[in-house]
């Protein structure tokens, strides 16, 4: 019995609902170091409430979790993000957001399950974080964009500086992108639909 006295449980809002008239569904996964804006993007481009997980971040992280950049950061995922947007009245996305922290990154191998690729954010400030993330994608064979999340006081440099210091092969896609902004997110996400249409195409996507 919930507060209200009734025998049923709430249910999904009806907004939520998936469209009658959806025919296919692709799994993406968002990537990226701690506090680089995974759970911003997953909350900005959603048409459904997200699904997170955050918690208050306590004493427990301090000399673990690198927070630098986001030493204002007061909470942070500690299992997933889910979201979902419709490309066509036929296509939707799931989109689920993984904790940024070294020390949770055992949960990626459920979450990277029937992934069909990934979108990369980065962190100006912070390129190396980024490295062993790209790995983990590279030595799974998952596909992935690089998106450049834009901070007030990150540097900016040319698309071919930040390929060569992420050691990026050519045909990887980066682009620029305000993960706060959902046109800008959507963006970020139609890039990857479009690298990943360009590989099935080319035979390189199995």
């Amino acid at each position: 019995m919930d507060f209200n006295g009734s025998d049923t449980l709430p249910g999904p809002r009806t907004e939520d609902h998936l469209p009658h008239t959806a025919q296919a569904a692709v799994k993406l996964v968002i990537v990226g170091g701690f506090g680089v804006g995974k759970t911003t993007m997953v909350g900005s481009v959603s048409e459904i409430r997200p699904l997170t997980t955050e918690e208050t971040m306590t004493q427990a992280g301090i000399g673990v979790d690198d927070n630098y950049g986001s030493e204002s950061k007061t909470a942070t995922t500690v299992a997933m993000d889910f979201g979902r947007i419709s490309i066509t009245d036929k296509l939707v996305l799931y989109l689920f957001g993984t904790p940024g922290q070294e020390r949770f990154w055992f949960l990626w191998n459920g979450l990277f399950e029937g992934a069909l690729g990934a979108v990369v954010l980065v962190d100006t400030r912070r390129l190396e974080v980024s490295f062993d993330v790209m790995g983990r994608l590279e030595e799974r064979g998952v596909p992935f964009v690089v998106a450049v999340n834009s901070f007030p006081d990150g540097p900016r440099y040319p698309v071919e500086e930040l390929r060569t210091a992420l050691d990026l092969a050519p045909d990887i896609p980066i682009i620029e992108c305000d993960v706060r902004r959902r046109a800008s997110s959507k963006d970020v996400l139609m890039t990857l639909m479009r690298f990943l249409h360009s590989l099935a195409m080319s035979g390189a996507l199995t």
